[in-house]
C-alpha cells in the first residue's frame, strides 16, 4: 500500500513538471525560426536542464559522484528558474490576449524585437537568471532574530535561558559541509543555552551526509544543556529510524514523542512529525500521553516540525511550541500558500497562554533559493517570572 502511495504521488509530480516544463518550452521555441542553429541550441540546453533534476537524484541513488552532485545542482536551480520562466510566460500570454482585442504591443515594443521575438526569450532567461543568482545570494546569508518571551512560571535553579533554534536545514548534496561549518559558527555565536531543532535537519537521502562525514562536524556545536530535536517530513521520507540513529550517533538528541528534564521543572518534549503514520504507517502519541507525567506547574517546551497541532497544544498546557516546516514559502509567492495553510507561517504569535514560533528555517529545499524571506537563527530569550 505505502508503495503504491509513493508511485500515485511521484507520477502526479512528474506529470506536473513535465506539462509545466512543456508550456514553457514550447512557448519559448515559437520565437525562435525553424532550421537555425540558435533554435537547436535552445533545444537541447533547455531539455538538458530541465531533466538534471530527476538525472541527479537518480544518480544518488545508484552512483553517488561529483557527476550526480553537478546534475543535482544544476537541477535544483532550474526548479527555481521554472517557477518564475512559469509565471512570466503565463503573464506574457495574458497580455497577448489583451493584444488581441485591444491591439498596443506595436505602441510599447520596439520593431526589432516584435521582428526578432527570441529577443524576448533571451531577454527573460537573463531576467530570470539575475533573480535566481539574488535568490542564491540571499539564501547563503543566515539572520539573527531575537526573541523575548516571559512565562508566568519559575523554575528552580535560574530566572532565564537562552534559547537558539534552528530548524530545517536539510542536510545532503546541498547543504554540505561548507554551509554547516557556517551554520554551526553562527550557533555558537549567540552562546546558547541549548540549541532546540524541531525536525528537517537532514533532507530525504542520508547517503550524502554519510559520505561526507557531516554528523561529525555537530561535535563542534557548543551549548551546556545540549542539543536537542524532533523528526520531521524529511526523515520519515528517507527512512527516520536510520536518520535518528545517525543523529543520535553523532551527538544528537533525538526525541520521538519523548519528553526529558533538561532542569528542575524544565522539561522538553519531542513530537515526531505528523507524517509518520503516512510514511511509516506509525501514529504518534498524543501530547496528553507525552506529557502524562510533568505537572501543570512545570515548564514545558515541544518541538513539533509542522505548525499544526496548536489546539492540542493549548489544551495539554504547553508553555512553547516551536516549529518550522513551511520555510515560509521559500520563494515569492508560496508565502501566500502556506499562510493560508498554517495557523502561523513565520515568526512570533501568541495563542491565549501559548507561545509559539515558526522559524522560516536556515537551509533550503530543492531550489538553494529564497526570495521575499529570509534564512533565519532564533534566539529566544525565556524569561521565568513566576508571576
Amino acid at each position: 500500500m505505502k508503495q503504491v502511495q509513493f508511485l500515485i504521488f511521484f507520477s502526479i509530480v512528474l506529470t506536473v513538471y513535465g506539462l509545466v516544463n512543456f508550456y514553457i518550452f514550447n512557448r519559448g521555441l515559437k520565437t525562435f525560426e525553424p532550421d537555425t542553429s540558435l533554435r537547436t541550441v535552445y533545444i537541447v540546453a533547455f531539455w538538458f536542464i530541465a531533466a538534471a533534476y530527476i538525472v541527479g537524484r537518480v544518480l544518488e541513488k545508484v552512483y553517488l559522484s561529483t557527476l550526480s552532485d553537478a546534475f543535482t545542482w544544476i537541477g535544483s536551480f532550474w526548479l527555481a528558474a521554472m517557477v518564475y520562466l512559469f509565471l512570466a510566460v503565463i503573464a506574457i500570454d495574458l497580455l497577448r490576449l489583451v493584444n488581441h482585442y485591444v491591439p498596443f504591443f506595436s505602441k510599447i515594443i520596439p520593431e526589432a524585437v516584435l521582428s526578432r521575438p527570441y529577443f524576448i526569450t533571451i531577454g527573460l532567461a537573463t531576467a530570470v537568471f539575475l533573480l535566481i543568482f539574488v535568490g542564491h545570494l540571499n539564501a547563503l546569508l543566515p539572520r539573527t532574530n531575537r526573541v523575548n518571551i516571559s512565562l508566568t512560571k519559575s523554575i528552580d535553579s535560574r530566572d532565564n535561558l537562552r534559547i537558539a533554534m534552528v530548524s530545517d536545514i536539510h542536510l545532503g548534496t546541498i547543504i554540505s559541509s561548507h554551509r554547516l561549518n557556517k551554520i554551526i559558527d553562527h550557533i555558537n555565536s549567540v552562546e546558547p543555552d541549548v540549541i532546540l531543532i524541531p525536525g528537517d535537519l537532514v533532507d530525504e537521502d542520508l547517503t550524502p551526509v554519510i559520505r561526507q562525514n557531516l554528523g561529525a562536524m555537530f561535535s563542534k556545536l557548543a551549548a551546556p544543556m545540549g542539543v536537542y530535536a524532533s523528526t520531521g517530513n524529511h526523515e520519515y521520507i528517507g527512512g527516520a529510524n536510520a536518520a535518528v540513529h545517525y543523529l543520535r550517533k553523532h551527538g544528537i538528541k533525538v526525541l520521538r514523542d519523548t519528553a526529558v528534564q533538561i532542569l528542575p521543572k524544565l522539561w522538553i518534549i519531542g513530537r515526531d512529525d505528523v507524517e509518520s503514520k503516512r510514511f511509516a504507517g506509525e501514529q504518534r502519541k498524543s501530547l496528553k500521553e507525552i506529557m502524562a507525567n510533568i505537572p501543570d506547574d512545570e515548564v514545558s517546551i515541544v518541538l513539533d516540525h509542522q505548525p499544526r497541532a496548536y489546539a492540542e497544544a493549548q489544551s495539554e498546557g504547553v508553555d512553547l511550541i516551536l516549529s518550522g516546516h513551511t520555510h515560509h514559502g521559500q520563494m515569492w509567492p508560496f508565502n501566500y500558500i502556506t499562510q493560508a495553510l498554517f495557523p502561523l507561517s513565520w515568526g512570533y504569535k501568541k495563542f491565549g497562554e501559548m507561545h509559539a514560533y515558526v522559524s522560516s528555517g536556515i537551509g533550503t529545499w530543492g531550489p538553494p533559493v529564497r526570495l521575499g524571506n529570509r534564512p533565519e537563527v532564533v534566539v529566544i530569550s525565556l524569561r521565568f517570572d513566576g508571576k
